[in-house]
C-alpha cells in the first residue's frame, strides 16, 4: 500500500483542475499545467479532493510504484498553479557576478568567456548582488534549471568559490602544509 499515493490531494478554491480520460489539466493564478496519467493509474475527483489509485487488476510493483509518484507529480502541479516554487543559488568569489540578459541569465564566472543560460518558457530569473532566484510553476522546470546554473561553476572545496544553493554547507578542505625540510 502506497503512503503517499493514498493521501487525497486538497484543491484550493483558486485552483481548477479538469481530468478527461488520463489527461489530467491544472490551471491557477500563477498559469497552467498538464500531465497525462499513465495507463495504469485513475485518477478520480469528489468533493473538492483528487484521489489517485491503481486500477482494479493491478496491484503489481509497478502500478504501486506509479501511484506515488503521480500522486506527488499532481500535488505538486496544484501547489505550483497555486503559489509556485522558486530557488535560490548563491554565487561567492571576486569578480563573480551574474546579470538577467533579455533572453536569459548572464554569468561571469572566471572563464574567458561569459555562460549564457536561456530561460525556458514559465521560468523566470531575479539577481541581487550575489544571489541569483529562479522561479516559476513547475517544480521539476525550476529544479532543472538551477541545476544547470549550479553546474556551470561549482563551489570548490577550497576557498568555496562557485555558485551554491542557498544554505547549502561546502565542506571544506585544507589545503597542502608546508613542512620544513631537515638538512
Amino acid at each position: 500500500m502506497s503512503r503517499v499515493g493514498k493521501k487525497p490531494i486538497e484543491i484550493p478554491s483558486t485552483v481548477k483542475v479538469e481530468l478527461q480520460g488520463q489527461e489530467l489539466k491544472v490551471s491557477g493564478p500563477k498559469g497552467e499545467l498538464k500531465v497525462t496519467i499513465h495507463r495504469d493509474i485513475q485518477a478520480e475527483l469528489k468533493d473538492g479532493k483528487l484521489f489517485v489509485s491503481p486500477k482494479k487488476g493491478q496491484a503489481d510493483q509497478k502500478a504501486r510504484g506509479l501511484w506515488g509518484l503521480y500522486r506527488a507529480l499532481i500535488f505538486n502541479m496544484v501547489y505550483g498553479a497555486e503559489k509556485g516554487f522558486e530557488k535560490k543559488l548563491e554565487i561567492e568569489g571576486v569578480g563573480y557576478k551574474a546579470a538577467v540578459d533579455g533572453e536569459g541569465l548572464v554569468l561571469n564566472l572566471g572563464f574567458v568567456n561569459p555562460v549564457k543560460i536561456k530561460k525556458p518558457e514559465g521560468i523566470t530569473f531575479a539577481v541581487e548582488k550575489n544571489v541569483i532566484t529562479v522561479s516559476g510553476i513547475s517544480k521539476e522546470a525550476v529544479g532543472q534549471i538551477s541545476a544547470l546554473i549550479r553546474k556551470a561553476k561549482k563551489a570548490e572545496p577550497y576557498k568555496g568559490k562557485g555558485i551554491k544553493y542557498q544554505g547549502e554547507k561546502v565542506r571544506r578542505k585544507e589545503g597542502k602544509k608546508v613542512v620544513a625540510t631537515k638538512k
